[in-house]
């Protein structure tokens, strides 16, 4: 929520009695109301998230020409992982699209209604903190993806179906092999965004929620789920293989776990530190948290 407010001096109850020694300036800052765990720049996390927005927008531009060629997939599934060889020997669900991107879309809503909801609990300005980082993590999540599909160009499983070379390494003639998004299958953008928002979703109900509640882990549970039902069915549609939405499911979780922990309030102590302390002959190490 609201920036940490710095005192520049300390006031005193007789004006005549001399002036106190300065002390630390841990002492001069104001306790953290209720509920105000996170504070932002609206200069840098406005112009970061924007920027994202952007570059991703204009990329997509882009890659929509169809200016950037799809490369042609092996030939066989040798060359692929093991467990991503079941991407391109199943029978496609044509259903399973629609499916994922519907799994998208709630997360999405989710994102849009949870800082309207730490609005009403914890006041408005938890709504502008909640909504600002929701945005920003979606940013840099869209951006990562885009950058690192069109670094990777891997073929699709759909164009392991579709489009495979003949055996003299002729490339297929069929209709729509040589759109651009059959070369952008790593890493899967609808398993990062889903695991983007549910993995942000949680970082703040673990914070913001009381002792005991049930909340954090309810959104623990759930995102968890999701995930996992968008990335099945993003391979069982053919636009992903395995290793493309584990991949994606654990870029996305940790883009949605930094962008709020580096907004937690300088005020307040972290959740797990370490601590190092010299002995005699040595030293120890403790780790401790704080759930």
């Amino acid at each position: 929520m609201a920036a940490t407010v710095l005192s520049p001096f300390v006031a005193h109850a007789d004006p005549l009695s001399p002036p106190a020694s300065p002390a630390p300036a841990a002492l001069f800052r104001v306790p953290l109301e209720e509920g105000q765990h996170f504070t932002l720049d609206p200069v840098v996390d406005g112009v970061l998230t924007a920027a994202g927005f952007g570059f991703s927008g204009i990329l997509e531009l882009v890659l929509s020409t169809g200016e950037i060629r799809p490369p042609a997939p092996a030939v066989g599934a040798k060359s692929l992982l093991f467990f991503d060889r079941v991407a391109i020997t199943q029978t496609i669900d044509p259903n399973a699209a629609t499916y994922s991107d519907v799994g998208l879309g709630s997360a999405i809503g989710f994102a849009v209604l949870d800082p309207i909801l730490s609005g009403f609990r914890d006041g408005p300005d938890a709504l502008l903190v909640d909504g600002l980082m929701y945005a920003e993590a979606g940013s840099i999540t869209l951006t990562l993806v885009d950058i690192t599909k069109i670094a990777v160009r891997r073929p699709r499983p759909i164009d392991y179906k579709n489009c495979e070379p003949a055996a003299n390494g002729t490339p297929s003639t069929n209709p729509g092999c040589s759109s651009t998004d059959l070369g952008l299958s790593f890493y899967s953008g609808h398993a990062a965004g889903v695991s983007t928002i549910g993995a942000t979703a949680t970082y703040l109900a673990f914070v913001r929620s009381p002792p005991h509640s049930p909340r954090p882990w309810i959104t623990l549970g759930v995102s968890t789920l999701l995930t996992a039902f968008v990335s099945y069915e993003r391979v069982r549609s053919g636009m992903h293989f395995p290793s493309d939405v584990v991949a994606g499911s654990l870029a996305g979780a940790a883009v949605g776990i930094l962008v709020p922990h580096l907004h937690r309030h300088t005020q307040e102590a972290p959740p797990v530190w370490v601590g190092v302390a010299p002995l005699q002959g040595g030293g120890s190490l403790t780790l401790n948290g704080r759930f």
